[in-house]
């Protein structure tokens, strides 16, 4: 209590986050909850490439293998010392269980080892943290969407430690439905990027793809049928089209454009349905899919319409990274909030 006290008189405390929670092994030093001293992020998007999506088992080795030279180079380059962090961060749900389990064994182990407080985060949050990191008027409550190739939740941000769910998906999460899409057109993977760059030269009312909104008020997401729609066009199964030759560089474009109009016409339209309901502050946006140059567009020409602020992180900071676990633990920490050593992964 003495030691929380002290920090709290000082302001200035260090903590080391670490993010293992599926295919990006990542440490990241930050001051105060807000001052990014290092953010070291390695991909496995080259590992993963061939088979067209993450592979549990492989994820885990890789993890295993760079998770202690990854947090070494982010003390190095925060030009700190280990002794001077203050506490340890680490998301320990949601994600793959054993690439949370490498993440959560190294955290225990080094606050066993300096005597430092560990502090448990949910994966989710730390995306909604993200904006709080580069944007230093969020006013709340907010409604926050986290849009990711697992995960497409809203959230009633009372805080920037508190978020009530408010609906998520049933079945395919949206980046998943970028990736498996862009694995049906030949595109290859991440779908995300690859699908968002080719669009830009497409039609985006070429083809009327369906949009699920569900049931009449539900804030629940489903992008299954859209993919299975996609396939059916491009194998030519569409009722009204016949496909008796491959598909020229244009028509693709075309597809990936339709598709991810469709994809965005239901995460802002749901966004924006429960910015109303609820009466917030703002609208904040999280997740690798927040890097989507069409998705921010939409939200922007919506928040201009509305007069309802929008937030998204820059990219770096969309992606899973460290800085934002950390930053939000330092949130979690003020209040009296970390975990002990019997702390568990929960996929």
């Amino acid at each position: 209590m003495i030691r929380q006290e002290l920090f709290l008189l000082f302001l200035c405390m260090l903590i080391l986050g670490i993010e293992t929670s599926c295919d990006e092994t990542s440490a990241s030093i930050v001051k105060d909850g807000n001052e990014i001293l290092s953010n070291i992020i390695l991909s496995q998007d080259v590992l993963h490439r061939q088979f067209g999506g993450v592979v549990p088992e492989i994820a885990c080795r890789a993890h295993l293998e760079s998770v202690i030279s990854v947090i070494n180079n982010a003390v190095v380059d925060a030009k700190a010392q280990l002794a001077e962090i203050d506490a340890i961060a680490v998301v320990n749900t949601p994600g793959l269980i054993g690439a949370l389990l490498i993440g959560v064994t190294s955290a225990k182990t080094l606050c066993m080892a300096l005597d430092i407080p560990l502090i448990a985060i949910n994966h989710l949050h730390s995306h909604i943290y993200a904006n709080n990191l580069e944007h230093g008027d969020i006013q709340y409550p907010t409604v926050s969407l986290v849009v990711s190739g697992g995960h497409t939740t809203l959230f009633l941000s009372e805080s920037e430690t508190k978020h009530i769910p408010l609906g998520g998906t049933i079945d395919d999460a949206a980046g998943e439905a970028f990736d498996k899409v862009s694995k049906i057109l030949g595109l290859g993977y991440p779908g995300g990027p690859v699908i968002d760059k080719l669009a830009r030269q497409g039609n985006r009312s070429a083809i009327a793809f369906p949009r699920s909104y569900l049931e009449k008020d539900s804030l629940d997401f489903s992008f299954s049928g859209l993919k299975t729609a996609v396939l059916y066009y491009y194998r030519g199964q569409d009722a009204n089209v016949s496909q008796s030759k491959p598909l020229s560089n244009q028509e693709i474009a075309d597809i990936a454009a339709s598709f991810q109009e469709a994809v965005i016409d239901v995460l802002v339209d749901k966004t924006v349905q429960a910015s109303h309901r609820y009466n917030v502050q703002g609208i904040l946006v999280g997740g690798g899919v927040a890097a989507n140059s069409r998705l921010r567009q939409r939200l922007k020409e919506k928040s201009e319409e509305t007069g309802i602020p929008v937030y998204y992180p820059s990219a770096r900071l969309c992606t899973d990274n460290a800085a934002m676990v950390a930053g939000l633990a330092y949130k979690k920490y003020l209040e009296g909030n970390s975990a002990d050593l019997t702390l568990e992964a929960i996929p």
